[in-house]
């Protein structure tokens, strides 16, 4: 992998809706049991978006990412109208990756080739298991058949795409997962996101775990379906090139790396977040989370940002970090001194060398080991005391 592009620069579009809200789920999705006004949502998008495009400038576009929610609940022409837009406003950069999130029920062949006629050239599927029992638990509308025949459906269509798993689910042991892992390497061309199941505060799943209704994995089993991970996908040619996504060399998600290498962003549609840089200030933005609320918001002022915050140097600094240190590429302390104004402490590194947490190339770039990863979080925090 090359290193970060100081010039990369993302539009996430945001399409807040889904058939149902997932136990697990603490994105900003909801459910509607009326039709969505698609039209209108997309005059909105493009209005965001020329708007964003005012306050910034011109901007090389080189990666669109449309998540969710379900994307894959948009019309093509909705989707064809939000890329439409973009382009309208800023360059879009040859060879760009445009990619579209998609659920496996919401995956139709003509839908796809329709994807595909607009502008999408990657897909990402929410697969997230691939028994019946787990994708029940995990309170997904699609069995693991119709899964795989939406990964079908995806393979048939682009040349670029992806799905995501589930794992350290209720009862699943390292032989289970094993199995799982293996039979989906053999449906993935190039890239997998593999995320644990964490339990996130304010979903069906946390007062249930917090009940003693719903078990997951102890700390040494949930290591272990970690470290099965590593070896499985490492062993057939994905490598972890970030601590949840593995991917063949040259094949990952150029979106995803302008987040984890701090690079500049927009966030367009109801709760997307950006990163933005105006006159050499870097604002962290949020767009109003309810997606009626946001369409009123952007109709009568042009944009649907709530949260417009400025960064200071040390705030650019704790998330290069944070963000940076997911990578297997690690980061560099140089950029890092740059942006903070401060070195890294050596006595820190030093430290962390020793425990075998991290380690430092020959060109002076620190990564985080194969042992660290799962401390990250601690590794990070001692990093930018």
């Amino acid at each position: 992998m090359t290193g970060a592009d100081a010039s990369a620069f993302g539009v996430y579009v945001h399409w807040p809706f889904c058939l149902s809200k997932c136990p697990y789920c603490d994105f900003n999705s909801h459910v509607r049991h009326v039709a969505i006004d698609q039209e209108r949502f997309a005059r909105a998008f493009a209005r965001e978006i020329e708007t964003t495009a005012a306050r910034i400038g011109p901007r090389d576009v080189t990666s669109i990412f449309l998540g969710g929610g379900t994307p894959s609940l948009m019309q093509p022409q909705t989707v064809g109208a939000i890329l439409e837009a973009i382009g309208k406003h800023w360059h879009v950069a040859n060879g760009v990756e445009v990619t579209l999130e998609a659920n496996p029920t919401s995956v139709e062949a003509t839908r796809f080739a329709g994807y595909r006629a607009a502008g999408v050239n990657r897909v990402s599927l929410g697969v997230q298991a691939l028994d019946d029992a787990s994708l029940k638990t995990l309170g997904r509308l699609h069995t693991a058949d119709e899964a795989m025949k939406a990964v079908a459906i995806a393979r048939s269509a682009f040349d670029r795409y992806s799905f995501d798993l589930i794992y350290a689910r209720p009862d699943q042991t390292p032989q289970m997962w094993s199995g799982e892992l293996e039979r989906a390497i053999g449906e993935a061309a190039e890239h997998l996101s593999l995320y644990q199941l964490t339990i996130e505060e304010g979903t069906p799943f946390f007062g249930l775990h917090a009940a003693g209704k719903l078990k997951t994995p102890d700390e040494g089993l949930a290591r272990a379906l970690y470290d099965v991970t590593q070896e499985i996908c490492s062993r057939h040619g994905l490598p972890a090139y970030e601590i949840s996504n593995h991917a063949r060399p040259g094949a990952e998600c150029r979106h995803n790396l302008v987040y984890w290498r701090g690079q500049e962003y927009a966030g367009i549609g109801p709760g997307a977040h950006g990163r933005l840089d105006v006159n050499g200030v870097r604002y962290a933005t949020a767009t109003d989370r309810r997606p009626e609320a946001w369409l009123m918001r952007v109709e009568a002022n042009g944009h649907g940002v709530m949260t417009d915050d400025t960064l200071n140097r040390e705030e650019r600094a704790d998330e290069f970090l944070l963000m940076g240190l997911r990578l297997a590429e690690g980061i560099d302390p140089k950029r890092y001194a740059a942006i903070s104004g401060r070195a890294l402490d050596p006595r820190r590194i030093a430290l962390l060398r020793e425990e075998g947490a991290i380690m430092v190339d020959a060109d002076g770039r620190l990564r985080v080991t194969q042992e660290g990863f799962p401390v990250l979080d601690a590794v990070v925090a001692d990093l930018a005391a």
